[in-house]
């Protein structure tokens, strides 16, 4: 019997890209497939290239050369709306200008949906709270964003990324700077995502942020992909160390590989 092998999410194929024509490459012919409705972590040190990529697939910028598909279609061919009703971002940081509610805010990813002008409606009010009691913090609506704590701010923007309904999600080190209950937190978000049929790609310079989620792993050192494939044959003791450039340890707890420095 022949299995059928779904197409993936995303493709990459020989991604180059610098910012400005005399500076140097920052992705240097990156290759990569994201595997539909499924967790993938991208991993590398500050300055490999991590954030860029992002960059690349939400369509803010151009690659100079190789190709992007979405869903077996090529990337350019997609509308700015069209990529905003497919694709969701959670920021790294993301500074909120105006004094807006939580629930003001989560209905911001209702915008690829209305035109210019409109407001949203009763049934765009229905999807944002939807999106905060999925995450268990529907009692934050009627709080200013500004109040927040930082790992709530970062559950209202995962909030704000879910009523925009993506199928694919994009998060930029969704877990620095938050402490260990809401690190967790944030990554049994991630893996709940997955499971309903969601496809995530984060971004994160901590191994073992990847490990205790992601599928699959894709390593970038100065914007090289050093290894791509499932989780438990890409964080070994030798792809680590030199991705990061120090000794590692790797060990297994639970089944997942448990990254220690040396």
């Amino acid at each position: 019997m022949r299995v059928t092998v779904p197409a993936p999410a995303i493709r990459m194929r020989g991604i180059r890209f610098a910012y400005g024509a005399a500076r140097a490459d920052v992705l240097h012919g990156v290759s990569m497939d994201i595997t539909a409705q499924s967790v993938t972590a991208v991993l590398g040190p500050n300055g490999s290239g991590k954030t860029t990529l992002l960059r690349l697939l939400l369509g803010l910028i151009t690659p100079q050369s190789g190709q992007v598909w979405l869903d077996s279609r090529p990337h350019g061919s997609y509308s700015r709306r069209q990529l905003s009703r497919r694709i969701g971002l959670v920021p790294q940081n993301e500074h909120i200008v105006f004094e807006l509610s939580v629930l003001e805010y989560v209905l911001l990813g209702r915008a690829p949906y209305l035109d210019l002008l409109e407001l949203p409606s009763s049934a765009d009010v229905a999807v944002a709270q939807r999106a905060l009691s999925a995450l268990g913090i529907a009692d934050l609506g009627q709080r200013t964003v500004a109040s927040l704590s930082g790992g709530e701010k970062q559950l209202v923007v995962v909030a704000r990324a879910l009523a925009q309904e993506p199928a694919v999600f994009l998060m930029d080190e969704p877990t620095s700077h938050l402490d260990l209950a809401n690190r967790r937190r944030i990554l049994q978000v991630v893996a709940k995502l997955a499971a309903g049929g969601k496809t995530v790609l984060f971004t994160t310079h901590d191994p073992n942020a990847a490990a205790a989620v992601a599928g699959e792993v894709v390593l970038l050192r100065r914007g090289h992909v050093l290894a791509a494939g499932p989780t438990e044959q890409v964080l070994t003791v030798e792809n680590l160390s030199k991705t990061y450039g120090v000794d590692v340890h790797v060990i297994e707890f639970e089944g997942r590989p448990l990254v220690v420095g040396c």
